[in-house]
């Protein structure tokens, strides 16, 4: 029988993803799967493990942890694709905190359903988004979405919560960023060949459609459409923003008046009277950047999933 290989990271979750060890086994063995596990040592070993790993010997590779977790393996296994490499399939154990990444992928967040899921084998095809600039000039993939300005600093301010777990880190986060650093800048936009230029304190762009475990930035987002959806928050008062806040917790923001939705398959963002503060799938892009191309590659990677799942 053919072995999956889980690559877990060990302090996904707070520190809590090594507990989750035996159960896994448990649950690998439950459902008749053979596999091999790996633990990272160190930021950019999933990368590595991703990249080298042979599909024919693991035809699955499974990123076990959180959105970090994920978008390391997602990485190497475009870095290997890019190379000319046939790639092994990806599936993922959410174990992490966020877990936005393997929502994106239209699992679910209990850890036997995502085993069953994988002893089920249904697959599909999913687009993969590029970022190039800031830290990545070479470029980085994601597979869930960018977040520019508001968001971004929201997360870096959830990180900081040592002692907290789950969504609730990045509620207190929206509310911190909202009131000490709050700034919108003006960002040109080009979206595909239309180019628009505003004030934005939050531009989402979207091949999934969460972030923070509760924000739901582009409920409407399909992950295998060859587009991007765009959420975009204009220079909002502070008390509408802490409504939206609620909002994008429901998905129910496209109805503001401070909110705009767009489609695009190329984005390129450029600001002249600020910065840009970005994130790929929670990962730093950039603090105060100027320039970013973001591009969506329609259908690259082919992920264990629910048969049932309709994005």
């Amino acid at each position: 029988m053919q072995k999956t290989k889980i690559i877990l990271n060990p302090i996904a979750g707070m520190n809590s993803a090594r507990t989750k060890i035996p159960l896994i086994k448990q649950l690998m063995e439950k459902y008749n799967l053979q596999y091999e596990l790996v633990l990272t040592e160190r930021i950019g070993h999933a990368v590595e493990i991703a990249e080298s790993t042979n599909p024919t010997e693991f035809p699955v590779v499974v990123a076990a942890g959180g959105d970090g977790t994920c978008n390391e393996v997602f990485n190497g296994l475009m870095r290997a694709k890019t190379a000319g490499r046939v790639i092994p399939i990806m599936g993922a154990l959410p174990i992490g905190r966020g877990n936005d990444f393997s929502y994106a992928m239209g699992l679910p967040k209990n850890l036997e359903e995502n085993i069953k899921i994988l002893s089920e084998g249904y697959t599909k095809y999913m687009d993969v988004g590029k970022v190039t600039g800031g830290l990545y000039p070479d470029g980085r993939y994601f597979g869930n979405g960018i977040g520019v300005g508001f968001s971004t600093i929201v997360g870096f301010e959830a990180a900081k919560m040592k002692f907290l777990h789950g969504f609730i880190t990045y509620v207190i986060g929206a509310l911190k960023t909202l009131f000490l650093f709050y700034k919108a800048p003006n960002i040109r936009m080009e979206l595909d060949e239309k180019v628009h230029t505003q004030k934005s304190i939050e531009t989402s762009i979207m091949i999934g459609r969460r972030f923070g475990g509760a924000f739901f930035m582009a409920p409407e987002a399909i992950n295998d459409d060859g587009l991007f959806d765009l959420c975009i928050a204009n220079n909002a008062p502070r008390r509408e923003m802490l409504m939206l806040i609620g909002k994008y917790m429901k998905g129910t923001q496209k109805e503001n008046k401070y909110i705009k939705t767009k489609r695009a398959q190329k984005v390129v963002l450029s600001t002249d009277d600020g910065f840009l503060a970005v994130h790929a799938d929670g990962e730093t892009i950039c603090e105060k950047g100027k320039s970013l191309v973001i591009e969506c590659i329609p259908r690259q990677i082919e992920i264990v999933t629910r048969p049932d799942i309709t994005n």
